[in-house]
């Protein structure tokens, strides 16, 4: 459950928490990890989240962000993807729950437990489904 709620943090934006945070207030810890796990990228813009750090960035021509505990704990990473590549499961939920509704946006997560979870953004509501396209939670914006 935890990794749930960590992805809909991270996907959902939560805009009331998120805050654009100077580069200066970054804790080290947080810093480098970030350049272990993303060599040679340069974060365009840093956010504090409830407590945690996400770094947005290019990588590979894709938006991506990472967060991360003030430790430096890398928690996970969404890569926005196109909606065509989320899992057919996925879609056929969607299609069958949110009938006539389009997918806003989507994007893969890589958690820190290595598992991959997809997130599809449909009538302003994160639906968070494992890697093979099961539901897992619904995610309401603030």
């Amino acid at each position: 459950m935890k990794k749930i709620i960590v992805a809909a943090f991270l996907i959902a934006g939560i805009p009331a928490f998120a805050r654009k945070i100077n580069v200066s207030k970054i804790p080290e810890a947080v810093k480098t990890s970030f350049t272990k796990n993303f060599q040679g990228i340069m974060v365009d813009k840093w956010e504090m989240e409830n407590g945690r750090y996400e770094a947005n960035f290019r990588q590979n021509d894709q938006k991506m962000a990472a967060l991360f505990e003030p430790n430096g704990a890398w928690l996970e990473t969404e890569t926005k993807i196109d909606s065509r590549l989320l899992p057919i499961k996925t879609s056929m939920y969607i299609k069958n729950k949110y009938s006539g509704c389009c997918i806003k946006e989507a994007a893969k997560l890589k958690l820190a437990n290595g598992d991959d979870n997809y997130v599809a953004e449909v009538n302003g509501v994160d639906l968070v489904f494992d890697a093979n396209g099961k539901f897992l939670e619904e995610v309401k914006h603030y």
